[in-house]
């Protein structure tokens, strides 16, 4: 009976943590020149964090840039891209023509701003349209397309219309995922030593 509960705590932990978890799902990106198609030589450089409220329905977005060769003309994130990735280009599925308030006619700056994820003037319009015409369809197309790496943020400049820097969105696992995932590793080999 005792090896019996110690082997189902591991999966006790797994699910009381899930349902412990924060309702947020954080990704984030490294921006550059060789990451645009076509890749180009900008020595510029550029971080982004997004982090979607799945309680609130709202989309926090974080971003530092310095080094580019043109002033920015604009910057949102676009995707998701086709399967296969052949041409790993996108339209744009954020606020046309950029992010609200994003810094413009500047080589480096930083950004951060929180958009409602159930307004449609969230989205691009042809986005919404793709997706059911509603601010939901769009929300969840563009949640599904963050998850499954198909999103990038892309900074345009006067010097690179259609892009100078970009990269792609990347979801964080839950650091609490991790331990939990070890917690009951350990205790499985923990399990293990004690039957051999």
């Amino acid at each position: 009976m005792r090896n019996l509960l110690f082997a189902a705590c591991p999966a006790f932990l797994l699910i009381g943590g899930a349902a412990a978890s924060a309702h947020t799902k954080i990704y984030t990106t490294t921006m550059s020149g060789p990451n645009e198609f076509p890749a180009n030589a900008s020595p510029g450089v550029g971080s982004s964090t997004v982090t979607i409220d799945t309680d609130s329905l709202t989309m926090r977005v974080q971003a530092e840039f310095s080094g580019l060769l043109g002033t920015v003309t604009a910057a949102h994130i676009h995707g998701p891209i086709p399967d296969p990735p052949a041409n790993p280009l996108a339209s744009v599925a954020t606020t046309s023509p950029s992010f609200t308030g994003f810094p413009t006619g500047v080589t480096a700056g930083t950004y951060d701003h929180t958009y409602d994820l159930t307004q449609t003037s969230s989205y691009h319009p042809n986005f919404v349209s793709a997706n059911g015409g509603t601010a939901a369809g769009a929300m969840n197309a563009f949640i599904a397309g963050m998850d499954a790496g198909k999103m990038y943020f892309n900074i345009h400049s006067s010097q690179f219309g259609g892009g100078e820097i970009r990269g792609f969105m990347q979801l964080v696992p839950e650091p609490s995922a991790f331990m939990l995932g070890g917690l009951g590793a350990a205790g499985l080999l923990a399990r293990r030593r004690r039957t051999t």
